[in-house]
């Protein structure tokens, strides 16, 4: 099918303004312009209790905001944030995860990983598990011990939730009972057919994504460690469980798929789903049908995530 109708407007809209290209835009550009579509997000749900603290990473300080839906929250999400480890902050992804908060009924962490090219890979990785460890030593405070522990993110926040998950099981760090990747980034190979096809050039092109991984890690011959490109992890066997979203018209659809098909292989239960109609950046675009649908399928694998997890406790 072709791209949906109201992302066709939208795009039509955005091509109405004077804004240049992401691959010929400075990092402070492209933050402003990521900046402008935040504020499209409307409203957001409010929250029982918000939190922000600072914790110590290998680096230096990184920031998180704790939002609690309810007095008791059911479990605890770590949402990584997109924008090519490059843009985006928590405050541009608030409403996002508060919307993710209120309908999972669980508390959702925001975690403000430093950005290149001022702080390049692997700095957003160590920064994220920083975050990661604190959650787990903090997981009974936020939502109780039998809480499930849930990683997830959008695009370089998929690729970083994925990265996570392989840490966590291979420093034995906090148990992750759930991964959620939506079109996440897991690899550096810029001729996938997805790349190249002229119809999945809209929101991100080929030309940005090498923007991207240019400022994140210029050396090429780095973008194979499987910590900058997980779909090069040798084993991905004994991995939690899996949610995998890719969109139809996405330069970043082929290697997302290729990492469902991975972790498939590896018998990791993986709940995989390409959206079609659909571009890359459609779960934060609130605006648009497509994102509900997103919604609806990450929302239900949390649910059942946090159902399965009270019921093993309850066992115990």
């Amino acid at each position: 099918m072709g791209l949906d109708r109201k992302t066709t407007e939208f795009l039509e809209q955005m091509a109405t303004g004077d804004g240049k290209p992401l691959h010929e835009s400075t990092p402070y550009e492209a933050r402003a312009f990521g900046s402008a579509i935040a504020e499209l997000a409307g409203p957001a749900p409010n929250m029982v209790h918000v939190e922000e603290t600072s914790i110590d990473g290998p680096h230096g300080k990184v920031a998180l905001r704790v939002l609690i839906p309810t007095e008791t929250p059911r479990g605890v999400l770590v949402y990584y944030h997109g924008g090519g480890w490059v843009i985006g902050n928590i405050d541009e992804y608030d409403t996002v995860a508060r919307k993710l908060a209120e309908r999972t009924s669980c508390a959702v962490v925001l975690v403000e990983y430093r950005l290149a090219p001022e702080h390049r890979y692997p700095i957003a990785v160590d920064d994220s598990y920083a975050a990661l460890e604190w959650v787990g030593e903090h997981l009974a405070d936020i939502a109780g011990e039998d809480a499930p522990l849930i990683v997830a993110g959008d695009s370089a926040g998929g690729n970083l939730a994925a990265v996570m998950a392989t840490r966590a099981r291979d420093q034995g760090g906090p148990p992750i009972a759930l991964q959620v990747l939506i079109y996440p980034a897991t690899d550096a190979d810029f001729s996938r057919p997805s790349y190249t096809d002229p119809e999945n050039q809209l929101l991100l092109t080929r030309d940005g994504m090498i923007w991207f991984w240019d400022h994140y890690l210029p050396d090429s011959s780095k973008r194979t460690e499987p910590d900058a490109s997980p779909l090069h992890a040798r084993n991905l066997s004994g991995l939690p469980p899996v949610v995998v979203l890719t969109a139809e018209y996405d330069v970043l659809r082929d290697e997302g798929e290729a990492y469902a098909e991975r972790l498939r292989q590896a018998d990791v239960p993986t709940d995989f789903r390409r959206y079609t109609g659909q571009m890359h950046g459609f779960f934060i675009l609130l605006m648009l049908p497509g994102s509900e649908l997103g919604f609806q399928q990450v929302v239900k694998a949390v649910k059942a995530c946090v159902v399965k997890a009270h019921k093993v406790h309850q066992m115990r």
